[in-house]
């Protein structure tokens, strides 16, 4: 399994093309604009350069890395060949079901498709192939060139050969893999987002501002990073659609979203990819310490 496809070039999408392709596979990183891969390559070049300044590659790994991604706009023709597409689109289940019917109709019978999704249901999405055995969830952390851990999940109809061979891959991109069972959110949204919830309904009803209510978590909790700014890394809108999900599949008032989170959503104060979330990314803030936008 040396030529994979890669279907969205965003946070996630770039992110995993870059780990594959450090790893020494070929990868076509797919996406609708060229725009989009454009930006996408540019994010992995950057990160690329980063691990250059602290050591940890030469320059010459670099450029093997990026030679050794493909661009294309044409998923018919990109995922041809390849022994497994990873789809990391946007967290939307009509879109993920669209792909994987389209991934179902040009890919060879024997490629495993897997799906990054961070809460959708893996059995759900597999419902729409006629490979359900061969479909699975590849849930990558972000940053996902960084981080170890690669929750596995399992559709109901995912094979034991399926997993073996995931889990196995996982190892080969020096990642940890984790099998969990297929019920929304996994194990890490399940944990996190009501995690992240509970800060934004604590901060809307007054309890302590942005600032405190991270540093008592970092402080107190020895999380590297407060919930809220988490929040802002992950975006606001994914944090949303998940714990949307995780609702609508367990009926429990627990996962509801605050009504802040939905407010700041809707009013496009997205966290980093905006520029404004928790605390405020604008260009005239950069070369200062990030402030809270809630005190």
């Amino acid at each position: 399994m040396k030529n994979i496809a890669v279907i969205g070039a965003g946070t996630m999408g770039n992110g995993i093309a870059h780990t594959f392709a450090q790893s020494g596979f070929k990868v076509s990183l797919v996406d609708i604009g060229e725009q989009a891969l454009e930006k996408g390559m540019a994010t992995i070049a950057k990160n690329l350069d980063r691990m250059i300044a602290r050591e940890t590659i030469s320059e010459e790994d670099k450029t093997a890395t990026l030679n050794r991604i493909t661009l294309s706009t044409d998923m018919k023709e990109a995922v041809a060949g390849v022994s497994l597409v990873v789809e990391a689109a946007t967290e939307n289940t009509a879109l993920k079901l669209d792909i994987f019917r389209k991934l179902e109709e040009y890919c060879h019978e024997d490629t495993v498709l897997a799906t990054n999704t961070s809460s959708i249901s893996v059995t759900r999405i597999a419902s729409v192939t006629q490979r359900p055995d061969k479909v699975i969830g590849m849930h990558f952390m972000n940053p996902v060139p960084l981080m170890k851990l690669v929750e596995i999940i399992r559709g109901y109809d995912t094979s034991d050969e399926t997993a073996k061979t995931v889990t196995a891959l996982s190892g080969q991109l020096r990642k940890i893999p984790v099998e969990v069972n297929d019920y929304p959110g996994f194990v890490a949204n399940r944990i996190l987002m009501p995690m992240i919830n509970e800060s934004v309904e604590t901060l809307y009803h007054g309890v302590a501002g942005v600032a405190e209510i991270d540093t008592v978590m970092k402080l107190g909790m020895a999380h590297p990073m407060g919930p809220l700014q988490l929040a802002d890394f992950i975006g606001l809108d994914v944090c949303l659609s998940i714990l949307n999900v995780m609702y609508d599949g367990f009926k429990n008032p627990k996962y509801a979203p605050c009504p802040l989170l939905v407010n700041m959503v809707t009013a496009g104060k997205l966290g980093v990819k905006s520029g404004e979330g928790f605390y405020d990314y604008s260009e005239s803030k950069k070369a200062e310490k990030i402030s809270p936008m809630f005190s």
